[in-house]
């Protein structure tokens, strides 16, 4: 059966309306949710971006979801406390917080001024980071010395079972090396052929009988303008190529960018639409391709209506 989930989306609304917003969806009968690890949102036009960890705390604490988080261990992020972080919550809520690791965007890893590797080295920094998380999971005394460095890191807190480690992969190149250490894919939606290769690629470079996770970018609203208003308004920054999305380093410079997007170039990377059924029928098509979770990212501001709406239409069309 589908698992349907709620994205919980740091860089347009502040914390406090986010956690209401999970606790609404899971009324609503969405059964999971996800949320990225930014430090700044795209661009100023949406104005957020909470720190992830401290929100799931919360959220993990008023509802009973499970939460995943898209994260960038290595530059930002030292590979000993993001799984401090992430066995924590896990000793608190046995099973229920898991991660997607990938090599990052310069828009949050900017921020520490040491620059930004090539894609290799950020690959190889981030396979290097996955070893040591896994070695501290099973309680190792880890030191290593490489692209990132860790000295006699032992966690004293520990879940009973390991947290999941999913990859987080764009690209079909990306999706068939994350499929050889993973322990399942998280990737996001495009047109059914393209998202199709991503797929493939994952099961032949070992990601075959492991679980796929999509998060869903969408707009919907009952009035087929307002949904293309606020999609444009919201995300027509992050259309572009992964390549692009990745190296540049400011939300002016996404702003700057997503000047030259209109309305109808939306079509493809975002889902618009005010017919609930043709919801139905993408996140269907979804299904048939392997994915056993669904995270539905509403990108306009409406939130609480797309909630109303999906759960009263969509959520059981797919879930029966």
């Amino acid at each position: 059966m589908a698992l349907i989930g709620f994205h919980a989306s740091h860089e347009q609304f502040p914390p406090s309306e986010l956690l209401r917003l999970a606790r609404k969806a899971e009324g609503a009968g969405f059964q999971a949710a996800l949320n990225s690890d930014h430090f700044h949102p795209w661009t100023d036009a949406q104005g957020q971006s909470g720190f992830a960890w401290s929100f799931m705390g919360a959220a993990l604490a008023t509802t009973g979801l499970s939460f995943g988080v898209v994260n960038a261990p290595g530059q930002r992020y030292h590979p000993a406390i993001v799984a401090q972080a992430l066995a924590t919550l896990n000793e608190m809520f046995p099973g229920r917080a898991w991660v997607a690791l990938g090599s990052g965007q310069y828009l949050n890893e900017a921020i520490t001024g040491t620059g930004w590797p090539a894609k290799d080295l950020r690959n190889a920094r981030l396979k290097e980071c996955v070893d040591v998380m896994r070695a501290l999971f099973r309680g190792e005394t880890v030191t290593h010395r490489g692209l990132i460095t860790v000295e006699e890191a032992k966690l004293y807190t520990r879940p009973r079972e390991a947290p999941l480690l999913l990859g987080a992969a764009v690209t079909p190149k990306t999706a068939a090396w994350v499929g050889g250490w993973a322990d399942g894919l998280l990737t996001t939606a495009r047109p059914p052929a393209e998202l199709r290769q991503v797929v493939d690629a994952f099961r032949r470079g070992g990601g075959d009988g492991k679980p796929m996770f999509l998060k869903v970018q969408l707009s919907y609203d009952a009035d087929e303008d307002r949904a293309r208003e606020g999609a444009h308004d919201q995300w027509a920054s992050n259309i572009f190529a992964n390549s692009v999305l990745t190296d540049l380093r400011t939300p002016a410079q996404f702003q700057q960018a997503a000047n030259v997007v209109q309305p109808h170039d939306l079509d493809g990377p975002l889902r618009v639409s005010s017919s609930l059924q043709q919801h139905v029928d993408w996140l269907g098509e979804d299904l048939r391709l392997g994915f056993e979770r669904l995270y539905l990212h509403n990108v306009n501001r409406e939130q609480d209506a797309f909630i109303d709406a999906f759960s009263a239409k969509v959520i059981p069309a797919l879930t029966r």
